[in-house]
């Protein structure tokens, strides 16, 4: 067992907690902030009558009534909440999308990757086109914006596994992570969770369920093994390139060029 430790190296504590300085945003984080409040301005689910146990009555009143804030602990516990707690589950989410947004991209929202996002249990990509747009234009900001800063309020692996999840494909997300120092700092963090699993023939998202994760991990396997792993050598990553590499063999052969 030590040496699958120190082959595979021991995987670092989860990363969805709340890591890096003073929030500061960017003109494109800022613009789909904005495009989310104005699109979801007027949402609610005016007979939401919540989970009679577990939700209190004051709490279930916001998410009839739109555009009044939310306190935030109750923003963060209602977009974790199982759907079967509510009478409209995809209304509720649209309710708390301005609030939880900008609440997941400056830090406030507490944790991610501890529990199933609201929104990856709903089928927002069948909302308006208004709708839809703006949930994919904020995915990718905050995914820009977290690339492009050295210490994000949320570790990185963890920023892309919701975004990722969230939109059922990594393709956005592996397509816009141009080279840079910042961003290659934050591939061989990512690089380091994905390869524990990956190695494995795991899934390295801890939430992402349906039909479409079997693809979601053979695009970021095939990416790590090409592109992810050239852009690790020339980083000065070779431990985490080589095993990188490795993705593209079966699995029984792996262990073969490890040891």
């Amino acid at each position: 067992m030590a040496g699958i430790v120190a082959i595979f190296g021991r995987r670092p504590a989860a990363h969805g907690v709340l890591t890096g300085p003073t929030f500061m945003s960017s003109a494109a984080l800022d613009a789909a902030l904005a495009d989310i409040d104005a699109v979801f301005s007027g949402c609610a689910s005016p007979a939401e009558t919540g989970c009679g146990y577990c939700h209190a009555p004051e709490e279930t009143a916001y998410l009839r009534t739109p555009d009044v804030p939310i306190p935030l602990e109750t923003v963060r516990y209602y977009l974790f909440e199982v759907p079967n707690h509510f009478d409209d589950h995809p209304a509720v989410m649209r309710r708390l999308l301005p609030q939880g947004a900008r609440a997941m991209a400056d830090g406030t929202l507490g944790v991610i990757g501890y529990g199933a996002h609201g929104l990856t249990r709903v089928d927002w990509r069948l909302w308006p086109t208004e709708q839809a747009a703006a949930i994919e234009a904020f995915l990718r900001a905050w995914w820009q914006h977290a690339l492009a800063t050295p210490e994000p309020p949320y570790g990185i692996d963890a920023v892309f596994d919701t975004c990722a999840t969230i939109a059922r494909t990594v393709t956005p997300f592996l397509e816009g992570w141009v080279p840079g120092r910042v961003a290659d700092a934050h591939l061989a963090r990512c690089a380091d969770v994905w390869l524990y699993d990956l190695l494995s023939d795991d899934s390295p998202f801890s939430w992402w369920y349906d039909d479409s994760v079997d693809a979601g991990v053979s695009d970021l396997r095939a990416w790590l093994t090409g592109p992810g792993a050239a852009r690790l050598h020339a980083a000065g990553e070779y431990d985490l390139a080589t095993r990188a590499e490795l993705l593209a063999l079966p699995q029984s052969e792996r262990w073969d060029r490890l040891y």
